[in-house]
This record gives C-alpha cells, structure tokens and sequence, in this order.
C-alpha cells in the first residue's frame, strides 16, 4: 500500500509532484516525500512489521514507491551488534554498533538507498540509471541496475580506491574516471541528468534515495525492542543519513511505536573533510566548502548537499559533532576490528574514534545507551591499513619449527609488526 502524497521543500513547504526533481524552484530548498500518516496507522503497526521479510521493505508504507518493490529484497535489516569489549575499552556502559558493511549486495549502506531510487526510477520511466559516486554508491548502482536490467552510468573521481573501482565494474556499468574530486564530478553529473534526461539515484531521484536512508533508524529502533537509543553517531558525507535516521525516528515517535524519548544524534567528520563540524562549531548553519584531502574518500564531499539538515537536526535533537585526523580514523578501525572483530573502512573507523572523543569530552554519557553506525565494509579499502597488522611469519612444514617460534615467543621475542 502506497501511502505516498507527493514531495515537499524542506525550508518553504512548497508542495510538488512526485516527479524527478530535487529542489525547490521557490527557493532552492531541497525536496522530501510527504506520507499520508493517517492512511499508514492501519498496517504500520509492529505486529505487521514484524511478520514481513527481514529487509528495508518491511517498512514499506513510508517509503516513496507508489507500485511494488522491484529490486533490494536482501537489502536492509543488518545487524545490531551488542559490543561489550569495545564499550569496556571505552569505559561505557550500553554501546551497540549498526552494521551496515555487511549490508547486501554491495557491503555498505548504500544498498538501501539505491533499492528505493532504483524502483522509482522505474516507476518514473527512465531507463538510464546512474550517480556521481565516490565508490560505495557506484557499486550498489552499477548492482542493482543490472539485477533490473538498466543501463548504467558510474562517475567517479579518477583516484578513488582500487577495490571500489573494481566493486562497480564488476557489474559492467558505463564507468567514467573525471579528473577532479567529488565535487566536481558531482556537477558535472547534474549537467549530464539535465542534457540527457537519466536518471541518477542521488541527483534527479535523489528525493527518494535519501528516504532509504531512514531505515536504518526504523531498524535500530525495532531491533532494541522499540524503544529508542540515547545517542546516535552517524558518518557525514553528503548529509543524507544522519538527517534520514533521525526522520525515521521521528516518524516512529509520531505513529507511536517508539519507547522513550527521540536521541540525541552526533555527526562524525574526517578532519581533512569537515564543512560540516567546522560550521557546526563555528555557530552558523550552512557548511563553506572545502576541498578534501582525507583517506577516508566515502565522506569526502567538501559542499555535502544537505549540510544545513545536519547541523539542523544536531541542534534539534541537542547532540553534537567532532572531527577527527587520519591517524586516529585508522586508530579506530583497529579498536572495532580488535575488540568486537567487525572490519570496517575508513568512514566507520571516524565514526569510532568520534565516538571515543565524544566519549572522552563526557558529551555522551558513559550510562546511557550508545549506537554507532558503520556504513561500509573494510575490505573495500583494505590496502589503508597494510603498514598496521600483524605480519606473517614463515615458518617450515615442521612441528619443531612451530615450537621455535613459540618457545621464542614465550622468550619475547615473537609477535613481529609491520
């Protein structure tokens, strides 16, 4: 059941079709679904919800698709992680960690988006489907464009990881490398969806694509029993999760099928990348743009399109932000592997080792419950953290050299580092 009224700007309330565009042309706000509430009290209940399968459409009456769902049927409901070692090593008494790199089928959280985008895409007509991309999205597009049949466009920056590279082509996509950051492949991108009339799921559709996001919050909140968390820290890239999760919280609390008061929610930023903290902590309300120069290349969006909803909703929900240096992004990819073995990349190790400084900075209370939200798999940039494992040892096919090693070890002098 579609419960889907049409699109709304965020800042002026100017009411719109449910068609391919994204801002407002009153203003320049961006555009959001707007649900018929009254409509989705009849089956969006937690008895319902429930006995669906365990993927994002079990949410299915706000999300903005007015047919069926045509792809993602794996996508959605990760795992929510209890981690007792991590939180002991942070001093903390309830920490969970929201694992979406393990999401399916492309590892990362934007699988949940893209499942949204992509079936309206086809509700909408197009036949082209594409994104401007800095490697998790282009592998869910180029994926769920060729589970649907789709041609498909990925545009990248031209020094985006190798195994990201890989993640897209692997589906055969049009894949185009530009000569330039994000940012600029981004405008570029909107030139290109403009002249050619495709469909690009974070551009055109990105209306639609940013309401998946907002699954993620249904999921944590269901998967605590229905209650809601105390704080929330969320990576920030372009600004489209933070802001989602939050409005999926919001939209639980309104319904009445969340317990508790709605969380405080806490962006995380890579130093070399943060209009976003930067603004936040300069007291003004729309990010100025940087150039990025950080390892961690998911969120390294200098002009994030919805920065403003962030700061909005940090301030809204009386959370905060931090950044953090490359060092201590590898630091914390490190801790969450070490104590709770879960693998994440360099957007997951920020939102861990903010965490840990909001943590330090007693902004998050060391007795209230704590979810951190980890968007993509380390595998996909598994050559960061070469120079920080442990490295093998060689040693014959023999017993005797195996009780070598360890008589050596025992001695103190095992255990090499790379």
């Amino acid at each position: 059941m579609s419960t889907l009224i049409g699109l709304q700007c965020h800042v002026c309330h100017t009411a719109f079709a449910a068609e391919a565009t994204y801002v407002c042309d009153q203003c320049f706000g961006p555009l959001e679904p707007v649900y018929d509430y009254d409509k989705a009290r009849a089956t969006f209940t937690r008895e319902n919800i429930a006995s669906r399968p365990r993927n994002l459409w079990r949410y299915r009456e706000l999300l903005p698709i007015t047919g069926e769902p045509l792809t993602g049927f794996g996508s959605g409901f990760t795992p929510l992680i209890p981690a007792p070692r991590l939180a002991a090593r942070l001093g903390v008494r309830e920490l969970y960690v929201k694992d979406d790199g393990v999401n399916h089928p492309t590892l990362s959280y934007k699988d949940r988006v893209v499942s949204v985008a992509a079936t309206r895409a086809v509700e909408l007509g197009f036949t082209v489907f594409g994104c401007a991309s800095t490697g998790n999205l282009g592998n869910s597009v180029a994926a769920h464009a060729s589970r649907l049949g789709l041609r498909c466009f990925v545009f990248i920056p031209d020094d985006l990881e190798p195994y990201k590279v890989l993640g897209s082509a692997i589906y055969h996509p049009t894949l185009l490398a530009v000569r330039g950051n994000y940012d600029d492949v981004n405008r570029l991108c909107t030139q290109v969806a403009d002249k050619h009339g495709w469909g690009f799921a974070n551009i055109n559709l990105r209306s639609y694509y940013a309401e998946g996001a907002k699954t993620m919050g249904f999921e944590i909140v269901e998967q605590l029993g229905w209650r809601f968390p105390k704080h929330v820290v969320s990576p920030v890239a372009g600004g489209t999760l933070l802001p989602r999760i939050f409005r999926g919280f919001r939209e639980l609390h309104q319904l009445g099928l969340g317990e508790g008061d709605l969380p405080k929610m806490y962006g995380a930023q890579a130093a070399g990348s943060a209009p976003v903290i930067r603004a936040l902590h300069q007291g003004i309300d729309y990010p100025d743009p940087v150039k990025p120069d950080t390892i961690a290349k998911s969120i390294a969006i200098g002009n994030p399109a919805d920065g403003f909803q962030v700061i909005e909703v940090l301030k809204e929900s009386g959370g905060w932000g931090e950044m953090v240096t490359d060092e201590e992004i590898l630091d914390g990819i490190n801790l969450l592997a070490e104590t709770e073995g879960i693998f994440t990349e360099p957007a997951g190790g920020t939102t861990i080792a903010v965490t840990r400084k909001l943590i330090e900075q007693e902004r998050i209370p060391r007795n209230e419950s704590i979810v951190m939200c980890i968007t993509g798999n380390g595998y996909k940039t598994a050559d960061i953290m070469t120079g920080r494992v442990t490295r093998a040892i060689p040693i014959s096919r023999s017993l005797e050299d195996v009780d070598a090693y360890l008589a050596g070890t025992l001695a103190g002098v095992g255990g090499e580092q790379a």
